[in-house]
């Protein structure tokens, strides 16, 4: 009953995160967060998918031609036989919920991917910029893909919204997107978010992360962080007036997403600094335990495997 109690724990432990994730974002160096919280979200989303392909074992074990192997088993089922097949039942339940939550999400997101990138094929690019003669204001990173580096992709209708020093400024949020990859974080968290629903609640904030660093990075570049807080507000006021366009690609990071007011009052407050919140350290030990539960979880099932086997788990 305790190790199956280990490898319960972790599947409660994401619950947490997403508040930690909010103080996190709101009070680290955006680029902190960033790494802190996905990594947090892909950790914890780590140990729900192992402890799931644990506790799916005796139900997995009762199948015609793998029933054979349930005598090396037999100590997971030291508890209450129908609390252990209930909890393999659960966990084949969230497991094919998780994988096919992933599959779709990703197909959905590898289709707006495709689109998008037909979107600009053949459309010449300066600088790796180039410009849809779309009246819609937009602008985001398109990642690049095997067969080609990435680009900013900027409507018509945006620079036609901002002055000369508002698209500049815009522009550079939109090139730290690209060189910091971004992407790689949206789509890394979005994963997690499938395999659990508590993680699902992180994905917004690790978006609003990856835009507060990409506005960070275009307040240095320009070196005026109220001229930074000016085309992030106007862009998403364009963005807003008019009819929304396709949907984009999770990994294309645009400049008009996330709670603007948010990113605007930081801008227009101080450079945040580089310091550590009891929030991201509560972070770290929340993935601690999750990683030390399902480990202990992992080594009571070996040693009750050896111990079927007739061997002594010491040896």
């Amino acid at each position: 009953m305790t190790g199956l109690l280990l490898l319960l724990f972790p599947l409660l432990l994401p619950w947490a995160l997403p508040p930690l994730a909010r103080r996190t974002v709101a009070r680290v160096h955006p680029c902190i967060a960033l790494v802190a919280v996905t990594g947090a979200s892909a950790v914890l989303a780590a140990a729900v998918v192992a402890c799931l392909g644990v506790l799916l074992l005796p139900l997995v074990l009762r199948l015609p031609g793998v029933a054979a192997l349930a005598h090396l088993l037999r100590p997971l089922q030291a508890g209450p036989p129908l609390f252990v097949l209930g909890a393999s039942a659960v966990a084949a339940s969230a497991l094919g919920a998780a994988v096919l939550a992933a599959a779709r999400g990703s197909l959905a997101e590898a289709g707006r991917l495709r689109t998008a990138r037909r979107q600009v094929a053949g459309i010449p690019e300066a600088g790796g910029m180039c410009v849809l003669d779309d009246d819609r204001p937009d602008a985001f990173a398109l990642p690049g893909g095997p067969r080609g580096a990435g680009r900013i992709v900027v409507t018509a209708g945006m620079l036609r919204a901002l002055d000369a020093h508002e698209r500049e400024a815009l522009l550079g949020h939109e090139r730290a997107h690209l060189a910091a990859r971004h992407h790689l974080f949206l789509g890394l968290a979005a994963l997690a978010g499938w395999c659990h629903p508590a993680l699902a609640a992180v994905v917004p904030h690790v978006s609003f992360a990856a835009e507060r660093a990409a506005d960070e990075a275009a307040a240095r570049a320009c070196g005026d962080r109220r001229l930074a807080a000016r085309a992030v507000g106007r862009a998403a006021l364009a963005a807003t007036a008019r009819p929304p366009g396709p949907e984009l690609p999770v990994l294309a990071a645009g400049g008009t997403t996330g709670p603007v007011p948010a990113r605007v009052k930081a801008l227009l407050a101080q450079a945040p600094t580089r310091r550590i919140a009891p929030a991201l350290l509560a972070m770290i030990l929340l993935c601690s335990a999750a990683g030390a539960s399902a480990s202990a979880g992992a080594v009571w099932l070996h040693r009750g495997v050896e111990t079927a086997q007739g061997e002594s788990p010491f040896e």
